[in-house]
């Protein structure tokens, strides 16, 4: 989330622009089979076998959830979205980088974070029941996942694989606003709680001491896109592999929003902290977001190997 063994003159040699062409028999060793160790493979599927069944659980067994209803609802609506959707997408994009898809692996990387994120919202959204040490075995394999791909992709030799019809900077303003417009709505919300000695309103009813999507958004997810977003704007590789999986999960991410709060409303159409409202909103940014994604991944070849057109 850089591989292989680098010769003492690769890493003593200067950056240079590389041509698709001349990239082709050079990009065969970034990623896939001959990338990618068998642990990356494992630890990634141990992360699916374990999200899915950690959600399957939740979905198909509310009665293991305390909660609120809505939060438990919401929680439901999360577990659906894993298993027919992150899960399989997962699933997907490691068998077809397994076959030398250049394009899959930055989907991998990106399935990876939204499980990870989701794994957060389990533990700390959730109050503690009998599906915890699922949650945390879920947890600990996407943190882990996310240390074996970055520690097994050849990070500064990925800008081979894409080509100059990638609008870099572009993506990367894309990440910039993203990141800058959820950071503003977070602490519209924080800012004015600072002062209250009660509990604030955005908890109020939820069973929850503090709110983990403030928590990590602000402390983890957010910064990375930011910093993503400038090593993308310089077309580094580090830019490429987070920018790439950041576009990945924040598309699948507002998908998630729409359905935990169509289901959250279900369970309790009184609460104040899910609402039907969202769900145009987040289908309208899941859309918008679809077309930064979709000009990344059409800007890099189709197959490690290939150019593009062949």
């Amino acid at each position: 989330m850089r591989t292989i063994s680098m010769t003492s003159a690769d890493r003593e040699e200067a950056p240079r622009p590389v041509s698709v062409g001349a990239a082709s028999s050079e990009a065969v060793s970034l990623v896939g089979p001959a990338g990618l160790r068998r642990s990356g493979y494992v630890v990634s599927g141990l992360l699916g076998v374990v999200a899915w069944g950690a959600s399957a659980a939740v979905w198909f067994g509310p009665e293991l959830l305390h909660g609120a209803a809505a939060m438990d609802g919401s929680a439901r609506g999360t577990a659906l979205v894993v298993m027919v959707l992150g899960v399989p997408l997962l699933a997907v994009a490691m068998w077809a980088t397994s076959r030398g898809s250049a394009r899959a692996m930055f989907v991998w990387a990106g399935s990876v974070a939204f499980l990870l994120y989701q794994a957060v919202l389990y533990l700390l959204a959730t109050p503690f029941n009998s599906l915890f040490l699922a949650f945390e075995a879920m947890l600990a394999l996407g943190i882990w996942s996310v240390v074996t791909l970055w520690s097994q992709v050849d990070v500064p030799r990925l800008p081979v694989l894409v080509d100059q019809r990638l609008p870099a900077r572009s993506l990367a303003m894309f990440l910039w606003v993203a990141a800058a417009a959820n950071a503003l709505v977070w602490l519209r919300t924080i800012v004015p709680a600072l002062d209250e000695s009660a509990t604030p309103a955005f908890l109020q009813g939820t069973g929850l001491t503090t709110n983990p999507v403030f928590v990590q958004d602000l402390a983890v997810w957010l910064p990375m896109m930011a910093v993503a977003a400038w090593w993308l704007w310089h077309r580094d590789g580090r830019g490429l592999l987070l920018g790439g999986a950041m576009l990945v999960t924040w598309l699948l991410e507002p998908i998630t929003i729409a359905v935990d709060q169509w289901i959250g409303v279900q369970a309790d159409p009184t609460a104040p902290y899910v609402s039907t409202d969202v769900i145009p909103v987040m289908v309208g940014f899941a859309a918008v977001t679809a077309v930064p994604a979709f000009l990344f991944l059409r800007s890099v070849r189709p197959r490690q190997g290939e150019s593009h057109g062949t």
